[in-house]
């Protein structure tokens, strides 16, 4: 008998192996094509055989190689890092990209336990300038990076 050596790659391989085959399935119907004729199947086909082998790679290494074990279900972080996303999505357009980074890093940093505050505080200054040189300038979003403006 088989016995599951990485409890946490078999579940990620149940995970690719279960988005692998759902892609497929959810493009059945549309034409594969050929190499040099590519219908608007080929591409999707490809890369959900491409999840699919990942997932049986993942799982053969849970089977074979000694790996964590699953930890316990924790409600903390889920529920920091959604309100985290929802409030930066509340705060974006009112008070601009930079402050809504900068809070949503500090909340979302409350997800584990034992937070340093000088790291928390430098990640989300950094995060913010990335953020707003990235979003605002370069790529040119329709979204103010300080506020009132």
């Amino acid at each position: 008998m088989l016995r599951v050596k990485s409890p946490q790659d078999l579940g990620a391989a149940i995970v690719f192996i279960v988005i692998g085959l759902a892609g497929l399935y959810a493009g059945k119907d549309l034409s594969f094509g050929t190499a040099s004729h590519m219908g608007p199947g080929f591409f999707p086909t490809w890369i959900n055989f491409l999840i699919l082998a990942i997932g049986v790679g993942v799982g053969l290494k849970a089977l074979a190689i000694e790996g964590p074990r699953i930890e316990p279900f924790q409600l903390r972080p889920i529920l920091f890092i959604v309100a985290a996303i929802v409030i930066f999505g509340l705060l974006i357009n009112g008070v601009g990209m930079a402050l809504s980074a900068i809070v949503m890093t500090i909340f979302a940093a409350y997800a584990r336990r034992g937070v340093r505050v000088t790291e928390t505080i430098l990640l989300a200054a950094g995060l913010a300038v990335f953020s707003v040189i990235v979003f605002v300038y370069v790529l040119g979003q329709a979204v103010p990076a300080w506020w009132g403006r």
